[in-house]
């Protein structure tokens, strides 16, 4: 069974076969209207659920566009039409869905959720995102970063801010993907230590530095995330504001990264707060190309995931 539930846990191989065949999917589709299908139905005849137990711009919309462009349909599920885990366990959840779906892409928080429903599942399942991890955004920037200035093995990369999610699976990418990682951010919010150490046992040169200018310097990509989460209290808010100011991607901390140095954000975007304006509209940003590689990342993920 293709579960596609972290970076570190697929094979080097198959996200090497992801990238480059959504790179093909992406240039198969130049110049045709958005709304059309695709020349391959590989999905046709297949349902897919979508589960959503957090909010979702892109998630939401990427997977369901790229389902309908192979071909196949849609089932979009809320937390609250489900109640994961409360009345009915997760477990029995995952069994219920198999009788009635071909691939499971859940979007939760507690990353527990997720390792259930795969355990349980009789169909592939995806994670769309967990408080943990984010493996489907990474793999869109590792093809926004290739399409722009080729090969990212080797290159370094740096994230500012929150040791978040995100910089979790970028952590797991280092790995399986051989570039180095620097973090720059407060020690409070640093990255887990387990994901800081599988990257380093692959052989990656991962840098804890404290100093965003120095961080940043001779940096080939520049990435950022927003400080807070929705569900944060007005005084964590303040808190991580003040913890997190020094680590603002402006133009002159930009200027200390090469030339042709990109910059991605995952988005939503704050901005004026994680990132100026100058920068995320500026000739290095690449985050609406990024934004719109989730949807080609994810066709290919779900192509694999199901053999097709």
């Amino acid at each position: 069974m293709n579960h596609f539930l972290d970076i570190h846990k697929t094979d080097a191989a198959a996200l090497r076969g992801i990238i480059d065949h959504a790179g093909a999917m992406k240039q198969a589709r130049l110049g045709r209207p958005k709304g059309t299908p695709d020349d391959e139905q590989p999905l046709a005849g297949q349902m897919v659920a979508l589960i959503f137990e957090k909010p979702s711009t892109r998630t939401r919309v990427s997977f369901d566009v790229g389902v309908r462009q192979m071909g196949g349909q849609t089932m979009v599920l809320s937390g609250n039409d489900m109640q994961l885990g409360h009345g009915e366990t997760i477990a029995d959840t995952a069994r219920v869905l198999s009788r009635y779906v071909d691939l499971i892409m859940i979007r939760t928080f507690d990353e527990s959720v997720l390792v259930e429903m795969a355990e349980y599942a009789d169909v592939p399942v995806i994670n769309g995102l967990t408080d943990r991890t984010h493996p489907c955004q990474i793999m869109a920037d590792i093809l926004t970063y290739e399409e722009h200035r080729g090969p990212i093995k080797g290159k370094k990369v740096v994230w500012t801010g929150d040791g978040n999610n995100v910089c979790a699976s970028f952590l797991h990418a280092a790995a399986q993907f051989g570039f180095d990682l620097t973090f720059t951010g407060p020690s409070q919010l640093d990255p887990e230590d387990e994901f800081v150490g599988l990257a380093r046992k692959a052989g990656c040169k991962v840098v804890i530095e404290r100093d965003p200018v120095k961080a940043v310097t001779g940096a080939d990509l520049v990435v950022a995330d927003t400080w807070v989460s929705m569900h944060d209290s007005q005084s964590s808010k303040e808190r991580r504001h003040n913890m997190l100011r020094p680590y603002q991607v402006n133009d002159a901390l930009m200027a200390h990264a090469k030339d042709d140095a990109l910059f991605m954000h995952c988005l939503p975007a704050h901005r004026e707060e994680e990132v100026t304006s100058s920068v995320m509209d500026g000739p290095q940003s690449v985050i609406f190309d990024e934004a719109e590689n989730r949807l080609h990342a994810q066709k290919a993920i779900m192509r694999w995931c199901l053999g097709v």
